[in-house]
Order: C-alpha cells, then structure tokens, then sequence
C-alpha cells in the first residue's frame, strides 16, 4: 500500500486488516455503525476530522499512515516530521547515544524508517569491520544503508551461513515496512532477486512462514569462527512525531557462549 498516493478508503481498509479486524469490531471500538463504517470505506461517506482521528488511533496506524490519511480526507496533517538534527530532538538523540554506548561490547544500530545507519556503538562498529573489511576504507562521513549492505555482493548476506532461514523472515518484514515507506520498495526488491540468485525461488517461497525457534539467530562465518546473534529493537514510545516514530535502535545480543567470547575479547572498552 502506497499511503501517499491511494485514497482515503483503500487506506482505511489496509489499516483495518493489517490489524485483522472485521468492520463490525472496529465500529464497536469508534462508536459508530457497522454500517457507516461500510459506507467511509467505500467512498460513499467521509468521516469528521474527530473520527477518523479516532479511528486511526483505535487501528493504532503508523503516524505517516495517520497523516495521510488526514490529507486524503481534506484535513490538515496532525504530526510533525522534525529533522533528526533539529534541537528540539537533542534529547531523544541523547536517549539513543546511552542506549548504544550501554549496550557495548555487544552491536548496536540506530536505523531509521528507510534503513539508513544514522548511528553505531563499538560492537556496531567491530561487527562492521569484520564482515566487510572494505567498508573501512570508506570516507569518513560515507552515508550507509543496511538494505544497501545486504545486497552488496561483499556486504553483509554474503558471510550468513544460514540465509536461506533468515532471508525469507526478513525478506516478509521488509516487505511490510515497504507497505508504509514506498521509497523501499527499490532496495526490498533488490534484495529479493539476491535471495533468487543465493538459495533460489523454490527456497524463497516454500511453505513460508516457515516452523522456527522463537528467536531467529543469524550465523556469520568470520575470520574468528562463526558468530551467531539473534536482535531485539527498540522504539520510542508514544512519539509525537514522524521522524521519531521511524527510528529503532537495533540491539544485537550473542546467541551462544563462543559469540560472546569473540565479541568480548576483541571489542575493547574506553578508557
């Protein structure tokens, strides 16, 4: 789903089933007819600016969804999209400063809703190194997209012992983030023909979503052996504004007793 582009119902409609909710449980949720919901979702009615405020908040809608969906309706946008440099968002870069230095000597990323590296802590910064030496003769500065490095044919899905595990979950999950911010769309599918090419359409499509473990652990081959390493991330909670509400923090912890040995060891700690 586009959201700059499609109307206003289309909108809705993906809104609604994306949280697998039927018209009649969402109009018990806003307070109004299954019918009137009906009628907003195919055109013939348009809701008040209180309403579909509501009802996006009730779908909890990704705030450029809600902006969107505001403009589609003739309504002013309710969210800001601040730079990421303004000062008004020092203190949420603050925030996430702490929260890659505290998770040292274990990687840690600050991505944004496009998957631009905007920060990393020395783990971060180790892990990089490792698996694509190249990148450190890079200038300082060099912007840097984790879709872009996955697809790079020396970048980070040539050294996963186990894409063909990895690469359709996270190929799902991109896919969805793409349903969002269409500027993806280019990158997700590029990454798509990589995983054709490396475990082939047969294996990309088969019977997914697949029986896994709970946590999905990526395996590396390096020169130090093979580390593994599931993540977790992290997101601001009830943000205000589109640029916050992009950002994650990507926390990457060792899956095995060998991995956290290796990460300790060569990821010294500031003095």
């Amino acid at each position: 789903m586009n959201v700059l582009t499609h109307t206003l119902p289309i909108t809705l409609q993906h809104a609604r089933k994306a949280q697998r909710l039927s018209q009649l449980e969402l109009s018990l949720r806003v307070g109004v007819s299954q019918r009137h919901v009906s009628f907003v979702e195919s055109g013939r009615a348009k809701p008040s600016r209180d309403l579909l405020m509501n009802w996006l908040q009730e779908l909890d809608a990704p705030l450029i969804v809600r902006n969107a969906a505001m403009l589609q309706a003739g309504y002013a946008p309710v969210y800001s999209a601040t730079p990421l440099n303004h000062p008004a968002l020092a203190q949420a870069n603050q925030a996430m400063i702490a929260l890659l230095q505290a998770h040292d000597p274990m990687p840690a990323f600050v991505l944004d809703a496009q998957w631009n590296l905007l920060h990393f802590n020395q783990g971060g910064g180790w892990l990089a190194a490792t698996l694509m030496p190249w990148a450190a003769d890079l200038p300082p500065g060099t912007p840097m997209n984790m879709l872009d490095l996955l697809t790079h044919p020396e970048g980070l899905s040539k050294q996963m012992l186990n894409l063909a595990e990895v690469g359709p979950a996270l190929l799902a999950h991109l896919r969805d983030d793409a349903s969002v911010v269409p500027a993806l769309t280019p990158k997700v599918e590029a990454f798509a023909m990589m995983l054709r090419t490396r475990i082939g359409a047969p294996a990309l499509h088969a019977g997914w979503p697949r029986q896994t473990a709970p946590v999905l652990t990526t395996r590396f081959a390096t020169a130090y052996g093979e580390l593994a390493f599931f993540s977790m991330f992290t997101t601001f909670g009830t943000p205000q504004d589109i640029t916050l509400a992009s950002l994650r923090v990507e926390h990457m912890f060792a899956a095995d007793d060998a991995t956290r040995a290796v990460v300790k060891a060569q990821v010294l700690p500031v003095n």
